[in-house]
């Protein structure tokens, strides 16, 4: 039996209680067969009822993003107008990296519906179900050099925030560098991989992941916690295309002002973001756990941090643990 069949007559069921008994005589399979189908099928979005002594009910199918949807609404002149739209991927970073090294131009966007090994920062995995997230990445190409590329980090942050909150009613802040958060839960993940030549940067792939319209069910328990979708915080669920275009737009606007006026506007928009500065927190770094009070960014993008003793140490790597109590 597969998932196929199973959603089949389920569909045929049109919205009743199709049995367990009937599933398993009609596919001719076990009852603990029609089960394990049925967890599949909900991994891959779809929403299925099941009670006792009445069976299975298909209730909601997943959001499909389509071409055709999607292209009118994007208004950039670059970002996205080069479109990969898939199914399921192990990652869309792995994509759009073999597509960059095949000369795809500046712009050129990798989304799927499904990421089976999608990642985040420090080699984390990233919970990337069908149908209810925005699972992309964004090729750039920047003329800038090569120990900048932090920057660019800071920079997508910005766009993120700023375009979720032209689209849903939720206050957003950046917890450095990268972290989007909803009421202290993370609601997004941003990881850049660069491609170098000669201390010459090549291009870099910009991967975003957007927790949009999932459950808590669709979350380990152990992230419930930690991790929040924008439908869980707004109440309400999310077209995701017409977030995607907004994206696209804000990226391309900060993007454009980046290359031409330098990082200094990038920063200041970073910095009115933040829920990381003047707090007192403990900076978990390669060398060795730093307590202190964040302040701000210095020019290439670090992290200005206020020691007890009033001097400043500037911070480029580390994880920000809990603000201190009292704080």
């Amino acid at each position: 039996m597969s998932k196929v069949s199973l959603l089949s007559l389920l569909e045929a069921g049109s919205g009743e209680y199709v049995s367990g008994e009937e599933i398993s005589r009609k596919l001719n399979v076990s009852r603990t067969a029609v089960w394990k189908q049925v967890r599949k099928l909900e991994a891959d979005g779809y929403v299925i009822e099941a009670v006792p002594r009445l069976g299975y009910r298909l209730t909601g199918k997943p959001s499909r993003l389509s071409v055709q949807e999607l292209l009118p609404k994007i208004e950039t002149k670059r970002f996205g107008r080069q479109l990969h739209l898939l199914d399921v991927v192990p990652s869309t970073q792995d994509e759009l990296r073999r597509l960059a090294e095949q000369g795809a131009p500046e712009g050129t966007l990798v989304i799927a519906e499904q990421q089976t090994n999608g990642r985040g920062r420090m080699g984390r995995s990233w919970v990337s179900p069908a149908g209810k997230g925005i699972w992309m990445s964004l090729l750039l190409r920047p003329p800038v050099p090569l120990p900048l590329t932090p920057q660019l980090t800071l920079l997508a942050a910005v766009a993120l925030s700023r375009a979720i909150s032209r689209e849903v009613p939720v206050k957003i802040g950046i917890k450095w560098p990268n972290d989007l958060l909803v009421g202290g839960k993370k609601i997004s993940g941003i990881l850049l991989e660069s491609a170098a030549e000669d201390e010459r940067l090549r291009y870099v792939v910009v991967g975003l992941g957007i927790s949009v319209n999932l459950d808590a069910e669709d979350y380990p328990a152990e992230l419930l916690d930690k991790a929040i979708s924008l439908k869980m915080a707004s109440g309400a669920p999310i077209n995701r295309s017409g977030l995607i275009a907004i994206i696209l737009e804000e990226f391309e606007r900060l993007y454009d002002l980046y290359l031409e006026q330098g990082f200094a506007p990038i920063r200041s928009l970073w910095e009115a973001h933040s829920v990381t500065l003047n707090s007192e927190t403990t900076l978990y770094t390669p060398q060795g756990a730093v307590l202190g009070i964040p302040r701000g960014l210095d020019d290439m993008g670090g992290l200005k941090v206020e020691i007890s003793d009033g001097s400043y140490r500037t911070i480029y790597s580390a994880e920000i643990g809990d603000r201190v109590v009292g704080s």
